[in-house]
Parts: C-alpha cells; sequence; structure tokens
C-alpha cells in the first residue's frame, strides 16, 4: 500500500470516527443514526478522492511528488559535488 492510499485512508478514517463520536456526544444512542452520520461522514474524503486537483489526493499530488523527487536528487548530486 502506497502513501497516497495510507493518507486516503486514515482521512477516512478520522471522519467516520469524528462523525460518530459527535452524534454519539449529542444523546443519540441509535446505533443505526451514528453508523449513518459516520457513512456520511465519509463524502467529504471521497470529493477529495475523486478531484484530479486535490493536492494531497489528486492528479497534482503526483506531479508534486515527481518533481520533488527532482529537487533531491539534484540537491544530493549537489552536495556530493561540493563535499569532493
Amino acid at each position: 500500500m502506497n502513501n497516497k492510499m495510507k493518507a486516503a485512508l486514515a482521512s477516512y478514517t478520522r471522519s467516520l470516527i469524528v462523525a460518530g463520536v459527535a452524534v454519539y456526544g449529542t444523546g443519540e444512542t441509535s446505533i443505526k443514526a451514528i453508523l449513518i452520520a459516520a457513512l456520511a461522514a465519509t463524502a467529504g474524503p471521497a470529493i477529495r478522492a475523486i478531484n484530479v486537483k486535490d493536492p494531497a489526493f489528486g492528479f497534482i499530488a503526483d506531479a508534486v511528488s515527481v518533481e520533488l523527487d527532482k529537487l533531491l536528487k539534484a540537491d544530493k548530486k549537489k552536495s556530493a559535488k561540493k563535499k569532493a
């Protein structure tokens, strides 16, 4: 499982837990109501997942990762030349 997938799953999990606790905190003890609220909370992360321009999960995240890798490799080469 790659880092992007782990981040997405963590986002879904946080949303589920927060929504469930919030509904329970209002005094609603119906398991059905708590589960519906928790499932509805996944709409936000789901929208982020399908948005190709989202900086965390979308297409931009892939492009940014590639550019950061290039910059890191260039920086390592620069550092190696300075040491030599």
